[in-house]
């Protein structure tokens, strides 16, 4: 909502609420009138919401997951594993497999379920994670020790986050890339971008095609198209917040 020269902007999910505007008194005026109406509680300044710790810095909020991360740990029985440096291996693409089915075909698609919901605020295990979910429908031990190796990458980067920065100019800028029949068993290719808002990062993605591409220029094309799809839903909604943007969009050279 605006006022004058004020606006605000409510986030809503259910009963919970996170509120913020360009005043005090905006902010305040808000507030009694959700009071006046409903019957709720102000919890302050915004430091959890969804699961999602807010912390505020030198630099802006920092938005992390570190107890969601170690509660993951908890349920595979692996709070004590050792860390490592990346969180797939050499062979980042998995394909069909020999190995025997998981004792526990329920834990890995919860598991699984839950790294996706980690990704909020972890960019750097999206390709991983979308490799693991991939098999849900069959899990193996193959895939559930690639999905182990994720939980071993958290274990070393537990303090990782995401940095939102005051003061950014308001700009969409958003890379995207693409393989070639990267996928063993279906010859799909895997394409992902990121975009960022001046030096924000905002939306990301790692996502197998639906359809096999017959040459690298339509795959990579493919690509562009759903990070495209992206910024005008983006621009859309920055538009109804009032904010103006320009888009710009990188791609890696077609051959």
């Amino acid at each position: 909502m605006t006022r004058d020269k004020d606006i605000a902007y409510l986030l809503l999910y259910v009963d919970d609420i996170g509120l913020m505007a360009s005043s005090s008194s905006l902010l305040q005026s808000i507030i009694t009138s959700l009071h006046s109406e409903f019957e709720m509680t102000d919890l302050g300044p915004l430091h959890y919401f969804l699961g999602i710790s807010v912390q505020q810095n030198h630099e802006g909020l920092f938005l992390h997951q570190q107890n969601y991360a170690a509660d993951i740990r908890h349920r595979a029985n692996m709070t004590n594993c050792n860390p490592c440096h990346t969180p797939v291996d050499t062979k980042p693409k998995l394909a069909a497999s020999d190995s025997p089915p998981v004792a526990d075909p329920m834990l890995y698609r919860s598991l699984a379920s839950a790294l996706q919901y980690l990704t909020f605020t972890r960019p750097d295990i999206s390709y991983a994670v979308q490799q693991v979910c991939l098999f849900m429908h069959d899990p193996r031990e193959a895939y559930f020790t690639a999905l182990k190796r994720i939980l071993r990458y958290i274990k070393g980067t537990i303090s990782h986050g995401l940095q939102i920065y005051r003061n950014s100019t308001p700009n969409l800028v958003a890379y995207t890339d693409a393989d070639w029949t990267g996928c063993p068993d279906t010859r799909r290719s895997t394409s992902g971008f990121c975009v960022f808002n001046g030096n924000n990062l905002i939306s990301w993605s790692s996502k197998r095609q639906h359809t096999v591409s017959r040459s690298s220029a339509e795959a990579e094309y493919r690509g562009v198209a759903n990070a495209v799809a992206e910024l005008s839903w983006l621009r859309n909604m920055y538009a109804e917040m009032h904010i103006p943007l320009q888009n710009l969009l990188w791609f890696s050279v077609i051959t």
